[in-house]
């Protein structure tokens, strides 16, 4: 199991959980936080023992974006780590989910500030919970900056486009209530309790076959740019190899016996 200096990795049990841990610093982006996200994604992925993946922030924050005092020419922390960008120079996208998909299902657990590159990264998420006093936003406007994180393209189509466009082109703050109510987020609970819903969600996630919930996942998005005639294709080549498996075998025999299934990935 990895990690760095910035990033907390740690199993429980069947949910790999990956924390964001520069507290001091608000979780900004540092060079050990993307190697080591990049590094727990794809343990994620070749491990199949690991059926969902947790995302979260130590310190009551998720992540405030980039750290600016780097961009100005402070140094970015981490410089040891600088051997791993040559040698992959789309390594820090693929850490920020712009341009990687992990086939596991993530759930991002925020409390306290996701905004900037926090928000952009929230956007690769698939189910997102947050504590009530969470803010989020895209504040990049506001510092002459570009959102190059993937909002331009991703958030109009995750929530209307006029909240999308005011988000975007305002760099307001938003509550973790409005964030709900314009569809960012799924569940707002109690400060300090977003990481234990998100547990209870991978939970549920994880009592579930894993080849029927990679599969469910990978059509939800490989449809969503499709015409329905053609998405309907597509989840019939995606969804039909799933009911010969043995694990939808198992499936039904526990139902029938009413005892919970014993899924193999097979």
């Amino acid at each position: 199991m990895g990690g760095t200096e910035h990033l907390a990795v740690r199993r429980e049990g069947a949910t790999l959980v990956l924390t964001l841990n520069r507290p001091e610093a608000k979780n900004a982006l540092s060079l050990p936080m993307l190697v080591g996200l990049h590094d727990g994604w794809v343990e994620a992925d070749a491990d199949d023992s690991i059926r969902s993946i947790v995302f979260t922030g130590a310190g009551g924050c998720f992540c405030a974006g980039m750290d600016l005092k780097a961009l100005a020419g402070n140094g970015m922390a981490g410089e040891h780590y600088r051997d791993r960008l040559k040698a992959d120079p789309d390594l820090h996208w693929k850490a920020m989910l712009r341009h990687h998909r992990p086939r596991k299902p993530v759930i991002a657990a925020v409390e306290g500030y996701c905004v900037a590159g926090g928000t952009e990264m929230l956007q690769g998420t698939d189910i997102r919970v947050a504590g009530e006093s969470a803010t989020f936003g895209l504040f990049e406007v506001k510092r002459g900056l570009f959102p190059i994180g993937g909002s331009t393209v991703r958030l109009q189509r995750q929530i209307p486009r006029t909240h999308a466009l005011e988000m975007l082109l305002t760099g307001r703050p938003y509550s973790a209530r409005e964030a709900a109510g314009i569809g960012l987020i799924g569940h707002v609970v109690p400060d300090g309790t977003a990481l234990t819903k998100a547990l209870e969600i991978a939970e549920q996630i994880n009592a579930c076959g894993p080849l029927a919930v990679e599969a469910v996942k990978a059509s939800v998005y490989e449809t969503a740019e499709l015409t329905e005639t053609e998405g309907l294709a597509a989840e019939l080549k995606r969804g039909w190899p799933i009911f010969d498996t043995a694990d939808a075998k198992e499936g039904a025999r526990a139902f029938a016996e009413k005892r919970p299934p014993l899924f193999k990935r097979t």
